[in-house]
């Protein structure tokens, strides 16, 4: 892909605006599904949300300021979609974003698109245990290996900051792992 400015320009005029997006989804389709996956757990919930997402950053492509690298925009927007769908999914359900999340576990065992073995599922029960945010912190850190500098940017806070909730999720993964 050409240099991300010219990207950008190609992305907001209408001639090329079509074949431009459909080079966006071919790039950053995987690496955000993979990214919503770690977040929701489920196949159709992820498939919905990346979808939206897509919509929401065809939408906004014109309100990019370029503050921050286009990627770093996108996995903002996907990971705000994922967050705004898992509240709303509570809301329908009549149960609290932390009931939600076992809830997601047990439907996890159930998911043939899941691989994952009994340590797995483990896991991702202690990761469901913590707040919200070191949740994120965490499954951004441990499953997609990504740099603080770059999580910095998606979340737009520090990576002092980051680096406290990953530390703090993993000692409390380590009780919850004891534990059970």
């Amino acid at each position: 892909m050409e240099e991300e400015a010219q990207f950008i320009i190609r992305l907001t005029q209408t001639n090329t605006q079509a074949q431009a997006f459909r080079e966006l989804v071919t790039r950053y389709k995987k690496p955000l599904y993979l990214h919503l996956r770690t977040l929701l757990l489920n196949h159709d919930d992820t498939d919905d949300v990346l979808q939206n997402a897509f919509i929401k950053i065809f939408q906004n492509i014109d309100k990019f300021k370029g503050d921050s690298k286009l990627y770093s925009w996108m996995y903002r927007i996907a990971t705000n979609e994922a967050l705004t769908f898992l509240k709303q999914k509570a809301k329908k359900q009549q149960v609290s974003f932390d009931e939600l999340s076992h809830l997601q576990v047990n439907q996890l065992q159930e998911d043939h698109l899941y691989s994952g073995d009994e340590v797995q599922i483990l896991l991702q029960k202690a990761v469901l245990t913590l707040p919200e945010k070191q949740q994120l912190v965490f499954k951004m850190k441990y499953f997609e290996n990504m740099e603080y500098q770059k999580m910095s940017e998606i979340l737009e806070t520090t990576v002092g900051a980051l680096k406290a909730s990953y530390h703090h999720a993993v000692k409390k993964i380590e009780v919850f792992l004891k534990e059970h």
